[in-house]
């Protein structure tokens, strides 16, 4: 069903349609109307250079280079709280200059720098962390060497045995 019901609603109103004279009317208004604005326009131009040469600012090239809308152009408004935007040339903006930091930004700098220090100290063996791993790496170590001694004895026992036992053949047999 088509919306607005049944009947069609505003939809169905005989159509009007402008007549060429009234079309030509309205372009030759039109055109006329450009032609002012453009004298104006000229002439405005003519007065900006005029100032610019003489001052020699760049706000006044901002404000005359925009085009006024609607009531703007019949009312002079200024707005207070408006700030208008400076283009800024390449050379101007200081890439090389002290630039304030974000708290963010900040705070991740002194973590990794924390970081470093910490990282330094533990190599150096001056941490709590580093201490307690060198002292069972101590322990593991002592540990090995006595189970290196303890394998060192039992081989040897078994090569006297072994011997002692060849020799108690070889006695045997003769």
């Amino acid at each position: 069903m088509p919306k607005g019901g049944k009947k069609g609603g505003h939809k169905g109103r005989m159509r009007t349609y402008t007549s060429p004279e009234e079309i030509d009317a309205q372009m030759k208004a039109e055109k006329e109307r450009k032609k002012r604005e453009e004298e104006e326009g000229a002439s405005n131009d003519n007065l900006a250079e005029e100032k610019l040469q003489g001052s020699g600012s760049d706000d006044s090239e901002d404000e005359g280079s925009q085009k006024k809308r609607g009531l703007e152009g019949l009312i002079e408004i200024e707005n207070p709280n408006r700030v208008a935007q400076k283009t800024k040339k390449v050379t101007d903006i200081e890439l090389e200059g002290p630039r304030q930091l974000s708290r963010r930004e900040r705070e991740e700098i002194e973590k990794q720098q924390a970081k470093e220090r910490y990282m330094k100290m533990h190599l150096a063996g001056k941490t709590d962390q580093a201490k307690a791993d060198l002292a069972r790496l101590a322990i593991i170590r002592k540990q090995r060497e006595e189970a290196a001694r303890k394998k060192e004895e039992e081989k040897k026992a078994k090569e006297a045995a072994a011997a002692a036992a060849r020799g108690m053949n070889s006695l045997s047999l003769k």
